[in-house]
């Protein structure tokens, strides 16, 4: 099908004018960057065919080769630099934005606001580790598993691994509840106390577990839920 074809209010170009970004996918958010489409592809195919290509994830696209981008159908150079150059813009504002070399994180009000929007509208659980020095700065963050629905378990071994190789002395486990609860369910509990006993063994503290909602958290360390402020 082609764009013009489509409900003008279903075109990316007007239905983010009308509706906000916010309101396309990321598909969607693609074709507008690529303009039009090519051979009897509409541009919301290519945009598609991009994003299946990087396995639905933009952080695969971001990190996918150029020559390889530029090998797309209906790509070509100038729109392969202009889809990385995008990218790469959204991920300086995200670091610019969380200003983690600046901040102590103590408070897991902080946990959420730098967590939310790599996890914010998702259809799965992902589970990150904040890696933090003696001053609650941090070292690094990393995903260790992604999961399904609703699950995703947590693996105990790679984190101790890492947190040893960054030299952490404190570790802050996130992970999201894409049911808009951030309530811990059992195995949230039960994978937590596996991750204290294990880092406690090489003396490292797990100094909280945060499981972020769309609008609210639930802080293991404080037993409370709270709203970003």
């Amino acid at each position: 099908m082609k764009i013009k074809d489509l409900c003008p209010d279903e075109r990316p170009r007007e239905k983010m004018r009308q509706r906000g970004a916010k309101a396309l996918s990321n598909a969607e958010l693609l074709a507008i960057l690529l303009g039009s489409g090519t051979g009897g592809l509409s541009v919301i195919d290519v945009a598609q065919e991009i994003m299946s290509c990087a396995g639905g994830r933009l952080a695969l696209l971001r990190a996918m080769p150029l020559e390889r981008l530029m090998a797309q159908r209906g790509v070509g150079e100038a729109r392969a630099i202009t889809v990385t150059a995008a990218l790469e813009f959204g991920r300086r504002a995200f670091e610019e934005l969380s200003h983690l070399d600046k901040r102590a994180i103590t408070s897991p009000e902080l946990v959420y606001q730098i967590m939310l929007p790599l996890l914010k509208n998702l259809d799965h659980e992902e589970c990150w580790v904040l890696f933090l020095n003696r001053a609650c700065l941090l070292l690094g963050k990393e995903m260790v598993c992604s999961g399904s629905l609703d699950a995703t378990l947590i693996d105990t071994g790679r984190i101790l691994r890492r947190a040893i190789e960054t030299q952490a002395s404190t570790v802050i486990l996130v992970h999201n509840h894409p049911s808009g609860s951030p309530c811990p369910g059992n195995a949230d509990i039960t994978q937590t106390e596996r991750l204290r006993r294990a880092l406690s063994a090489v003396s490292i503290q797990l100094y909280d577990h945060v499981v972020i909602a769309e609008d609210s958290f639930y802080s293991f360390s404080e037993e409370r839920y709270g709203h970003c402020r």
